[in-house]
């Protein structure tokens, strides 16, 4: 399969743990997780992955106030946003700021790949 490389960030333990495994099921690469905006960032600068996986709603810094930050150490990384119901408002903004998709919660396993799948080659 690909050789893509991932940070998934969630603040919530099990939801990172559920996207990680469906990652690595389909046979990408998971390289770090993180548990805030501010984590993502520096871990986008030492790891520069080719994706990201980032939730909206976190403590001390937003995935949206996130991005900016993230695209600025890692220009390469294609950001797909984490949202949870009802959050569309945030979605569109976040895709203003650079994201490239989003994935709703609860994960479905084939929406997760179909927006891999649209954003790896973008």
């Amino acid at each position: 399969m690909d050789d893509l490389t991932f940070i998934v960030v969630d603040d919530a333990v099990f939801m990172r743990t559920v996207l990680k495994k469906m990652l690595i099921e389909a046979s990408y690469q998971v390289v770090g997780e993180a548990g805030s905006g501010l984590e993502a960032i520096t871990l986008a600068e030492k790891l520069k992955p080719d994706m990201m996986t980032l939730d909206i709603t976190m403590p001390e810094m937003s995935g949206i106030e996130a991005i900016e930050g993230i695209l600025k150490v890692s220009p390469n990384t294609k950001i797909i946003m984490c949202s949870a119901m009802g959050q569309q408002s945030k979605v569109v903004e976040s895709i203003k700021k650079g994201a490239k998709d989003f994935i709703v919660k609860p994960f479905e396993k084939a929406r997760v790949l179909q927006a891999i799948n649209n954003v790896k080659n973008l």
